[in-house]
């Protein structure tokens, strides 16, 4: 008897400790239609890369493209070319992120999305006030933590990981998808 009672009184505790993991927030075609609002089609584009073309992305960005396949899509409104969305995915300390980014024509970003999470901590990359900071980029900018893009204290890995994938993409577009 004790010890049910025991363990029904550590129900709630455990509960409220137990931690959450891979936590979808967006399908491709939600953060699609969130990061490009305006646009009426999305052309699937399933990109293979070369050996050549992945060692000019880590030229240009400094990171290396872990996969020659990249899932992207080109957004338009009717015939007005809008930008690109490309879903990719970086390591958190243990455990993949799966993102969106959203970049212009002319090679900035328009948006990223947190798509889904399977890190217990570090959540904090989903928050729009720091995701925001990405708005604008090229690979003109420093794309460093604490200098252009905050570091979220205790989010440290899934931080910079973000920031170099976004960095990483930026360079993907004009390599490959610039002519596009």
């Amino acid at each position: 008897m004790h010890r049910d009672l025991f363990a029904l009184m550590l129900l709630p505790t455990v509960a409220c400790v137990a931690p959450a993991y891979a936590v979808d927030y967006f399908t491709a075609a939600e953060a699609r239609e969130s990061l490009f609002p305006d646009a009426t089609s999305f052309a699937s584009h399933e990109l293979t890369l070369t050996p050549a073309q992945r060692k000019q992305i880590r030229a240009l960005s400094g990171v290396t493209q872990r996969t020659e396949k990249q899932s992207v899509w080109r957004a338009q409104r009717d015939d007005e070319f809008l930008g690109w969305f490309i879903m990719d995915n970086v390591r958190g300390k243990h455990a993949d992120i799966t993102y969106g980014a959203a970049l212009s024509p002319s090679g900035t970003v328009i948006g990223v999305e947190i798509m889904s999470y399977r890190e217990t901590y570090g959540g904090q990359v989903r928050a729009a006030a720091w995701r925001k900071h990405f708005i604008g980029k090229s690979l003109k900018d420093p794309f460093k933590l604490d200098e252009d893009i905050p570091n979220i204290t205790s989010a440290t890995l899934s931080s910079r990981n973000v920031m170099n994938g976004v960095k990483r993409l930026l360079a993907l577009q004009q390599v490959v998808l610039s002519d596009a």
